[in-house]
């Protein structure tokens, strides 16, 4: 990935010079309809936020763009290629994700869990792995190399050896995120990366969210807290019942009526201004 620092990036279009894409993508289960013609990007090097009430289908959608859901129709592109609705395959073409629920492997130590990882990126075969040939060392040494570069990187160097469920609840979430950073994608989906968090964690998640960014990465995020979202983005877009209410730059959307309807039922403080509530009212219902 690239080191460069470069400045953030404005509002992307949704089909304009996007690294990740989606057009038209709708998502029916039976007869619930879940997802409804959305059109979303994110550009190069820019953080995007996805937010909205309890049942928006963030999550739905989320699981469209990572392959967990195959569209009812729609298309999503990544570097404008149709992207595969297999998650293996969304994985190795550059997309990477973490979940709102913790999903790491407690048993492993925090280094073998980012190992797993790197290996959807090693190219030894089946017997090079048996026979541990050359191809297989050299890949190997590099990849533990890579992982404790990125352990280093989302500050866990520490706790390399550490089983992972003996890890704290603020390191847990580090270490799927330097997971998901071994995959080497293009584009980072963040599924509520600061949920169960302190202020001073979730301080420390944006940083790292900025510093992920300035390697290179396009991000999507989805969090229930406003204000982290609206001090965090370059651009939101909000959703609401299976729609995109409203998309733009953290103010304008701050201000749009119909995103204050949607949370405030109409209360005249913009969602994360000061003394406004900052939750989207997230309590384990569906999203």
């Amino acid at each position: 990935m690239s080191t460069t620092i470069g400045a953030a990036a404005p509002a992307a279009a949704p089909t304009e010079a996007a690294v990740l894409s989606a057009s038209k993508v709708t998502m029916r289960f039976g007869g619930l309809l879940a997802v409804n013609a959305i059109d979303f990007a994110v550009a190069d090097r820019q953080i995007a936020g996805l937010i909205g009430p309890n049942g928006a289908g963030k999550t739905t959608f989320f699981n469209c763009l990572t392959g967990l859901y195959k569209p009812t129709s729609g298309e999503i592109r990544l570097h404008g290629r149709v992207l595969s609705s297999k998650p293996h395959l969304v994985t190795r073409a550059g997309v990477a994700r973490t979940f709102q629920n913790i999903r790491l492997f407690a048993t492993m130590t925090a280094e073998e869990n980012v190992l797993v990882a790197r290996h959807s990126r090693t190219t030894a075969g089946v017997f090079a792995a048996i026979g541990h040939g050359p191809r297989y060392h050299r890949e190997e040494r590099e990849s533990r190399e890579r992982a404790r570069e990125l352990l280093s990187f989302v500050g866990l160097s520490r706790v390399s050896g550490e089983l992972a469920r003996n890890l704290n609840y603020g390191d847990q979430r580090r270490l799927e995120i330097a997971r998901a950073l071994a995959t080497e994608p293009s584009v980072l989906l963040l599924d509520e990366p600061t949920a169960g968090m302190n202020p001073q964690e979730t301080r420390a998640a944006a940083d790292l969210v900025r510093a992920i960014r300035d390697r290179g990465v396009a991000i999507v995020v989805i969090e229930h807290d406003i204000r982290f979202i609206f001090n965090l983005c370059d651009v939101v877009t909000v959703l609401a019942r299976g729609e995109v209410l409203s998309r733009g730059v953290p103010s304008v959307v701050q201000a749009d009526p119909r995103v204050i309807e949607a949370y405030l039922g109409g209360a005249a403080d913009p969602p994360g201004a000061p003394g406004a509530a900052v939750s989207d009212g997230a309590g384990g219902g569906g999203r």
